[in-house]
């Protein structure tokens, strides 16, 4: 009797929910995603490749990548308590950005870490991207170069972001 109707899902309704969907891909909040978003606006090229392209060069989303970390709550964990350096340097941050050239090492004395051994076991399962080069043995990482739009394998369509914020 009530609550039968389901109201038409908007134009705005579809592309905010693609934005909500990106947001919690990458666990960001609004502020941090916007900032984002006018980053990738202000750079030379398509913008929805160059904000996708920002969200993966991360570091927490490149130590998932690498297969460092289960999940990307757990590759942020990671990270957050300093497990991870960048170019021989302990970075903290979750949100650094990697440039191509960079060096990703699990620290020393985290290398014998059970979850790390875990998360490598279910990451050879994945697909490694192109833009990034592992070494298994060492535990390190190297940024090859920046991530094409094609490496990308999420089920993003960026320019419904790209219109969202365009309105």
């Amino acid at each position: 009797m009530h609550g039968q109707r389901r109201s038409k899902v908007t134009e705005y309704g579809v592309r905010m929910r693609e934005k909500q969907k990106v947001r919690r891909i990458y666990g960001l909040l609004e502020r941090q995603f916007r900032g984002y978003f006018y980053k990738a606006d202000h750079q030379k090229g398509v913008t929805g490749e160059n904000l996708l392209g920002l969200l993966e060069r991360r570091l927490d989303s490149a130590i998932y990548r690498l297969g460092f970390g289960a999940t990307r709550t757990d590759a942020r964990q990671l990270v957050r308590h300093k497990h991870v350096l960048v170019n021989g340097r302990t970075v903290n941050i979750p949100s650094f950005v990697l440039r191509p050239g960079d060096k990703i090492t699990i620290h020393e004395k985290s290398k014998g870490l059970a979850r790390i051994q875990v998360a490598l076991d279910v990451a050879s399962r994945r697909e490694q991207p192109e833009w990034l080069e592992l070494d298994r043995d060492n535990l390190t990482g190297t940024v090859k170069q920046m991530p094409a739009r094609e490496a990308i394998t999420l089920p993003i369509e960026e320019q419904m972001i790209v219109e969202f914020y365009s309105r």
